[in-house]
Parts: C-alpha cells; structure tokens; sequence
C-alpha cells in the first residue's frame, strides 16, 4: 500500500454522543507532486458517529468532486490534545470513485491534558489520481467540537479516576416486571482530589426504577482522607423491548456518570466489559420475552 515514507503504526488506544463536521475546500496540486494541498475538487471531512464514540473513534471522510477516481492510502490527524496521531483503523487502501465519499475510520489516541482547545489541527493524506501519487497536509478547523468536548470530558475523567476508580460491577439478572441490578463499583485510589458522584444516566437501551428527567440520582461520597470502597445496586430496566435495537445495539450499556471532581462539574462515560454486555443483553431479550429457550 502506498503511504507516507517511514509511516508505522503506533499503539492505538481501546473507545458520548454527538456527531461532528469540518468541511475544507482545497487548492489545486500537480498530480505526483507532494504538496500541501488536494486536487481541486477533493473535499475532507472530520466526523464522529454514535456507533464511534465507545471505541474512541473518528472518520476521515473524503469525498471526490472530480470526475476522475481517487486512491485514498495512509490517512492520519494530528492534534496536540492528544498523544500520537489518529491513524487508519484498517491498514488499507481505499478507492473513491467520481462523486463518492469515502469513510475512513481513525483510531483517537489517549488525551493530554493541559492544552487548550485553541490547539490546531492538520490531516496527511497520501492518495493517488491518475497513476501519479501525492502527500497533502492541510490544517483542520473543528467547527462542530466533538473533539473539545472528548478532550474536556476525559480530561475530567482522569481528575476523577486520581480520586477514585469507578467502573461497572456484578450483574443480578431479574424476572420480567422486576428490575435487575448492575453494581456500581467505587475504589478510593491514592492520588490526591475529591469525587463526588450525583447521577447516572439511562441509555438508548436500558433505564432504571427510578429516574428523574432520565438522570437516576446518586450521592456518592469520595471526599476528604476518610474514604471507603463503595458498591451502589442500580435498579436496572429495560428502555424498550425492541429486538431489532437490542441486536444491532452499540450504546446502550455505555452509562453517563455525573460527578463534582475538585469543585468542577462534569460527566464522562462508563462502559460495560465485553462479557457484562453480553449478560445485560441476553437477560433484555428474557426479561422482553424474545430470548430463545
């Protein structure tokens, strides 16, 4: 595949939900030629979809104005919030033909905190038109700010997480009309930093007994040097017995948690594991009443 010269791929990171756009009309370049711009006619895309944001995720989007195809190799985003570039998902190359668009899925890096949302940002993109191959680095805009708002939230979530970890417990299933309970778990940790946790909040997929405004309220003390590991039973339903939405399901066990960390409110996203998903799904389709025997 082509690509940019000595390009390796680093170690991408494991990864709520609004959706993002910057749109960039660039300059003509000769074809072979490494330039600073596209052809005319290219235009670049940077986006977030629903279905990105558990997996920390992003798309390059290119669409292709001309009437000539285009070979899109090594796509990568700089952006100095976060500790390596964002680089192609899938090692591969992708062929837009006139008119298309083509997605090109990232893999986001872990934030580094501390610098500003003024910070810039640039994509390389190596492509091909016409057998003749070219390099363009243009800077990115983020006019719709889903990366300010994944770089403040994580950012938060470390400050949380010095205090406290938090994650997602033990599972009890329950019979149909009862809710069951998830566990949420809090350890102190050995840094420094007070966490408070009012709320949780229900998912596309899953509620809880009771709720306020869609927010389940919670007072969760990790303040001052008297701290004790704390394990909470959230009241678990159901959102709806769709099948079609339990199947095709991507976020409704990512949960939303609302704290105070340092007198500095916030949220940030806690997910089930792999096998807590699993167990939480098969008991919808048992509880709803379309499991299998």
């Amino acid at each position: 595949m082509f690509g940019l010269p000595g390009n390796r791929r680093r170690l991408r990171s494991a990864a709520p939900a609004a959706v993002a756009m910057l749109l960039l009309a660039l300059a003509a370049c000769a074809p072979g030629s490494e330039s600073a711009s596209l052809p005319q006619g290219i235009a670049v895309e940077l986006r977030q979809s629903r279905a990105d944001v558990a997996a920390r995720q992003a798309m390059v989007s290119v669409h292709n104005g001309t009437d000539r195809p285009l070979e899109v190799g090594d796509v990568s985003v700089t952006d100095s919030r976060f500790s390596a570039p964002a680089e192609r998902v899938v090692d591969r190359t992708s062929a837009v033909a006139p008119g298309a668009t083509a997605d090109i899925r990232v893999q986001l890096a872990e934030v580094v905190c501390g610098v500003g949302d003024e910070a810039g940002a640039t994509v390389s993109l190596a492509y091909r038109r016409d057998g003749h191959e070219g390099t363009a680095v243009v800077p990115i805009a983020d006019t719709v700010p889903f990366v300010a708002d994944l770089h403040a939230r994580e950012c938060l979530r470390e400050d949380a997480l010095r205090s406290a970890a938090v994650e997602l417990g033990g599972f009890a299933p329950s019979a149909a009309d009862a809710p069951a309970t998830l566990d949420l778990v809090v350890t102190p940790q050995q840094g420094e930093g007070d966490l408070r946790i009012t709320g949780i909040r229900e998912t596309n997929l899953l509620t809880f007994a009771e709720v306020d405004a869609g927010l389940h309220r919670l007072d969760i003390d990790q303040t001052g040097t008297d701290r004790t590991a704390t394990t909470v039973g959230l009241p678990l339903l159901p959102l709806r017995c769709d099948p079609h939405a339990v199947q095709e399901d991507k976020r409704g066990t990512v949960f939303r948690v609302f704290v105070r960390v340092g007198g500095r409110d916030g949220s940030f996203d806690v997910a089930a594991s792999p096998e807590l998903r699993g167990e939480i799904l098969g008991w919808i389709a048992d509880w709803c009443g379309f499991g299998g025997d």
